[in-house]
């Protein structure tokens, strides 16, 4: 049976997200702020694991500190949502549900927003009487009436208006049959994987391609912490990868834009490859939302080039021993077999 119910939702209390300078680069792209920066590497080696550990609890780095947000707004609010939505008129496939989960959605848009309210109220405000809401978005100018259930009173419907709120991805899993299931999403910035194919896939069967995770029971082990989640609770767990300039869109419908890029950094001086090859860090909140049961992961990407973070001197070390020793079945699936030498070489 699904766990997905009907009933309306209240705001929820968040800590306060800082929010990124305002700077930018020579190119127009703003400055992420490095002591915000969440560096995914808190070991000499790097293996698959689940990692999961409670939201808003904060992790220290060599820059500063992350992590005592669930929801970032940061200075690339208003570049990531307008990407976001040519992404999705371009692929409205990257947006899909099944209509079973049209009450988690529900859930979601007024839990994330709830949160946003309390993080943020001088930006984001959201009142309620009964099952109607009001909302306000100072950074977009937005407000907006909708009643909770009413499909029509939010533009797109429910899910696909969240991820015009939200730097984040977000996608919806509905628990049912001793297992979880991926069954509603707006996802714009996959790495290297399909919102599209994978929609109505079990938990375990989206992971099948990872190397090494079954093996050692990593994804089942996973899979059954979430299962176990209480009403509204969070945990957070990280991802990371390399990227051949700022492409937050790499997923799988658009491999011909950006998999060549990956023999091109062969061509590459040391240098040239350390200012184009970014770290790309996900940082994946994981949700129990309160009044649906549906399990919701928001999936926030960063990226930032090679050269910037080797500034920090303890990253660059990091980076370095990570890259190379990084086992070559793990290096493969991530696509930096080839040529991780050249960015190891001038770190």
């Amino acid at each position: 049976m699904s766990t997905v119910s009907a009933t309306a939702p209240t705001a929820t209390d968040a800590p306060t997200p800082a929010v990124g300078p305002a700077a930018a680069t020579p190119t127009g792209a703003p400055v992420t702020d490095l002591t915000t920066f969440p560096f995914p590497f808190r070991d000499e080696i790097y293996r698959y694991s689940a990692n999961l550990e409670p939201g808003g609890k904060e992790v220290p780095t060599a820059a500063g500190a992350w992590g005592r947000e669930v929801i970032v707004v940061d200075a690339h609010y208003e570049a990531e949502l307008a990407e976001r939505a040519r992404i999705l008129d371009r692929d409205p496939t990257r947006h899909a549900s099944s209509p079973h989960m049209r009450t988690a959605e529900w859930d979601a848009l007024t839990h994330v927003l709830g949160r946003l309210a309390a993080d943020r109220p001088e930006t984001f405000r959201l009142t309620r009487s009964g099952h109607d809401f009001h909302w306000e978005n100072d950074l977009t100018g937005q407000q907006l009436d909708f009643t909770w259930g009413d499909d029509r009173s939010v533009p797109g419907g429910p899910l696909k208006f969240l991820s015009s709120q939200v730097q984040e991805d977000v996608a919806l899993l509905d628990q049912r049959e001793g297992s979880l299931w991926l069954d509603a999403g707006v996802v714009t910035f996959a790495a290297d994987w399909s919102m599209g194919f994978d929609t109505g896939m079990r938990f375990q069967e989206i992971h099948g391609p990872v190397p090494r995770v079954h093996a050692e029971r990593i994804i089942a082990r996973a899979e059954q912490f979430m299962m176990r989640l209480e009403p509204g609770e969070a945990y957070r767990r990280t991802n990371w990868t390399l990227t051949v300039d700022r492409k937050l869109d790499t997923s799988t419908e658009t491999y011909p834009e950006w998999g060549p890029d990956r023999t091109a950094v062969l061509d590459m001086t040391g240098e040239e490859a350390a200012r184009r090859v970014h770290l790309r860090v996900e940082v994946q909140h994981i949700v129990r939302l309160p009044h649906s049961g549906a399990v919701m992961f928001l999936i926030r990407s960063y990226l930032e080039p090679i050269h910037r973070l080797a500034q920090v001197p303890e990253w660059r070390e990091s980076m370095a021993r990570v890259i190379a020793e990084l086992p070559e079945d793990m290096a493969d699936y991530k696509g930096i077999i080839g040529y991780r030498h050249v960015l190891t070489d001038w770190l």
